[in-house]
């Protein structure tokens, strides 16, 4: 089991910029590749951005390339989302998620088995 909990959620203004970060412990060992998704009400969940165990790969939605940026830190068993340029269509709530198998699996969209409890991003126009 891998454990993750989100947080740096917040409001703020469209342009302004949020960082979240999410905690992963537990089952660490499988070396998951960690990803982001967020949901916002009425609509389904959908993919945000994932990067590789080693932090060699990453990969982005066409919707936040250019303005988002995932990094991680091993050492802290720590993955960011820099959030930069937000508009009010970023508003959601984010989650951070993980994969076992690898960055794969996100490049088709999919998740892991692995979720945070969420955070929520609202962004003011």
């Amino acid at each position: 089991q891998v454990q993750l909990v989100e947080s740096g959620g917040g409001l703020v203004q469209a342009g302004g910029s949020l960082r979240l970060s999410c905690v992963a412990s537990g089952r660490t060992s499988s070396n998951p590749a960690m990803g982001w998704f967020r949901q916002a009400p009425g609509k389904e969940r959908e993919f945000v951005a994932a990067i590789s165990w080693s932090g060699g790969s990453t990969h982005a939605a066409d919707s936040v390339k250019g303005r988002f940026t995932v990094s991680k830190d091993n050492a802290k068993n720590t993955v960011y989302l820099q959030m930069n340029s937000l508009k009010p269509e970023d508003t959601a709530v984010y989650y951070c998620n993980a994969d076992p198998r690898g960055i794969s699996s996100y490049y088709l969209g999919a998740a892991g088995n692995y979720w945070g409890q969420g955070t929520q991003v609202t962004v003011s126009s």
